[in-house]
C-alpha cells in the first residue's frame, strides 16, 4: 500500500462498505430526515472475490483495486467465540451418573483436565458449579451444627437458671440425627445442603419433645412430694400423649415433601426424608432414654445431696429434718 500510494484509512472504508455498509450523509426530503449509506448488493457479498470489484484512490487520485492490495485465504472457525472473564473459553455441561454427587463430578473434571490438558490452559466454574464452590470455602457444615447447639444450650440454662439440666435435654439430639441419616440412606439419598437444613430443624424439634419431659420432670421434683425417680417417671407419663401427638402431626405435615414430584422435587424429598427419619427416631427411642438421661444428669450435679426428697422451704428436707420442724413449731404454738 505504501508504493501504491494508498492510505489504510481508505482501505478500511471501502472494505466496510463491501462487507457492511457505510455511513455517507443525511439529506431532507418530504418534511424528514434521510439517511445515505453505500452497501455492496448481497448476492456480490457473499463470494470474497468480489472484493477485487472495489477501487480506492491513491495520493495521485489513479483508482487502484482493492484485489491489488489485499490477499485472500479462506481458514474455518467457530460460528462465534465464547468468553469468560475476558478469555476465550469453552462451556462443557457435565451431569453426575447414578450414585455419584457434584463434587465427585467436578474432581473427576479436574483430574482429567490435569492430565490431558496444556500448562497454559486453565479452567472455572459457572452457574450453580460456581455457587457450590463459593460455598464450600464458606462456613463449614460443622461450625454451623456446633453454634447451633451452643445457642440452645445457653437458652435453655438461662431458662432453666442451671448448667447441668441443658445436657438431659440435648442428649437425645443424636438419636434424631442418626435417625435422618438412616431415612438419607434407605432412600438413597445424599447429604446435601438441603439434608443440612433438615438437621439443623432436628435439633430444635428433638430437644422440644425433651423439654417436655424435663420441665414437668423438674416441676414435680422440686414440690418435694417425690423422689428424683418418681417425679421422672411422672413427668414422662404425664408428656407422653402429648409427645407423641405434636410429633405425628408434624410427621404428617412433613410427607409432601418426601413424596413430592415436579420441578425441584429433589431437594424437597431430601429434606422431607431427613426430617421425618429424624423426628420419627426421636419420637420412638428418644423419648425414652430422654428420662434416663433426665435422672442420670440430675444424681450427677447433686450428688453432696443426701435427702431422699427435695424441698424448697428449708435446709433439712429430710423426713427426719421434716418432723423436728413439725416439733419446733408445735412447742412454739404451745408455748
Amino acid at each position: 500500500m505504501l508504493k501504491q500510494g494508498v492510505l489504510l484509512s481508505d482501505v478500511y472504508k471501502t472494505l466496510q462498505s463491501f462487507l457492511g455498509s457505510g455511513f455517507i450523509n443525511y439529506f431532507n426530503r418530504f418534511g424528514r430526515q434521510w439517511q445515505v449509506y453505500v452497501q455492496a448488493e448481497g448476492d456480490y457479498r457473499t463470494n470474497i472475490e468480489n472484493v477485487g470489484r472495489f477501487y480506492v484512490r491513491n495520493n495521485k487520485g489513479e483508482a487502484v483495486p482493492l484485489s491489488a492490495l489485499t490477499s485472500i485465504r479462506t481458514i474455518s472457525g467457530p460460528e462465534f467465540t465464547m468468553r469468560y472473564n475476558l478469555y476465550r473459553s469453552a462451556q462443557i455441561n457435565a451431569s453426575a451418573a447414578p450414585g455419584y454427587s457434584s463434587e465427585q463430578v467436578m474432581r473427576a473434571l479436574e483430574a482429567v483436565f490435569a492430565e490431558t490438558m496444556p500448562s497454559d490452559m486453565g479452567y472455572d466454574y459457572m452457574g450453580m458449579s460456581f455457587q457450590e464452590q463459593k460455598a464450600q470455602q464458606g462456613v463449614s457444615p460443622t461450625v454451623i451444627f456446633g453454634f447451633s447447639l451452643l445457642c440452645v444450650f445457653l437458652i435453655l440454662a438461662a431458662q432453666y437458671e442451671s448448667w447441668s439440666l441443658p445436657f438431659s435435654v440435648l442428649l437425645g439430639t443424636p438419636i434424631a440425627v442418626a435417625g435422618a441419616f438412616a431415612a438419607l440412606l434407605l432412600r438413597g439419598q445424599e447429604l446435601n445442603v438441603y439434608a443440612q437444613i433438615g438437621l439443623v430443624m432436628l435439633i430444635g424439634l428433638a430437644a422440644k419433645n425433651a423439654i417436655l419431659i424435663v420441665e414437668f420432670a423438674k416441676m414435680e421434683y422440686e414440690k418435694g412430694e417425690l423422689s428424683l425417680a418418681e417425679a421422672t417417671l411422672k413427668g414422662a407419663q404425664l408428656r407422653f400423649r402429648p409427645i407423641l401427638m405434636t410429633s405425628f402431626a408434624f410427621i404428617l405435615g412433613c410427607v409432601p415433601l418426601a413424596i413430592a414430584s415436579g420441578a425441584g422435587a429433589l431437594s424437597r424429598q431430601v429434606m422431607g426424608s431427613a426430617v421425618i427419619g429424624g423426628m420419627l427416631a426421636a419420637t420412638g427411642i428418644a423419648i425414652f432414654i430422654i428420662p434416663v438421661t433426665f435422672y442420670v444428669v440430675e444424681r450427677m450435679s447433686h450428688k453432696g445431696d443426701t435427702g431422699a426428697s427435695h424441698h424448697d422451704g428449708g435446709p433439712d428436707a429430710s423426713p427426719v429434718g421434716l418432723a423436728k420442724e413439725a416439733a419446733a413449731k408445735g412447742d412454739g404454738d404451745h408455748a
